[in-house]
């Protein structure tokens, strides 16, 4: 199970096209409403989670949690004890953790990128705490993968399907949507 953590304001792009992806690479994925079962994105957009928060499983069955940017989704996901619960879960048995734009900041706070190679959106560097900021838009370090904004929101969803399905097989997927950089 991949759970995308949804937060009032957080960016629509940066959570549904990862959902539509890894969807598409055949995972089970659910979106999980940190602040009830309809939440409000950041440019005003309703989504209705799959589930919420306080019906999460943290147990064998987690593959992988994404943490969509946006503001002020980012902070409402920070201040979430549930999210950062599932965070430290996953850190501790690096089970692969997904954040972009603003949200690697929460990894940053956390501890979580020290010595890492991490990127976020712009302005935000100084909250990767002991993290080498990349030049490159999406990046993974180990179990850790960070993407910088919505512009780059297929790309992350992309490089997360590929933890699951491989280089060839994301490579297909992005050729399959006409992503043009496969």
């Amino acid at each position: 199970m991949i759970y995308v953590f949804l937060a009032n304001g957080f960016e629509e792009v940066e959570a549904l096209a990862p959902v539509d992806l890894l969807r598409r690479a055949g995972k089970e994925v659910q979106t999980v409403g940190v602040n009830g079962d309809v939440i409000k994105g950041s440019h005003g957009i309703n989504v209705q989670a799959d589930i919420t928060i306080d019906k999460i499983s943290l147990g064998s069955e987690l593959e992988m949690i994404v943490l969509p940017g946006g503001m002020p989704g980012t902070l409402n996901l920070e201040k979430s004890e549930a999210v950062r619960i599932a965070v430290d879960f996953c850190n501790e048995r690096e089970i692969p953790i997904g954040a972009i734009c603003a949200a690697p900041s929460i990894l940053g706070h956390m501890g979580l990128l020290q010595g890492r190679e991490a990127i976020c959106y712009m302005g935000f560097e100084k909250e990767l705490t002991g993290a080498t900021i990349s030049k490159h838009s999406v990046v993974k370090d180990g179990h850790i993968v960070t993407a910088q904004g919505a512009g780059v929101a297929v790309a992350f969803g992309l490089k997360l399907a590929e933890i699951f399905v491989g280089k060839e097989k994301a490579e297909a997927l992005s050729a399959g949507i006409c992503y043009p950089e496969h």
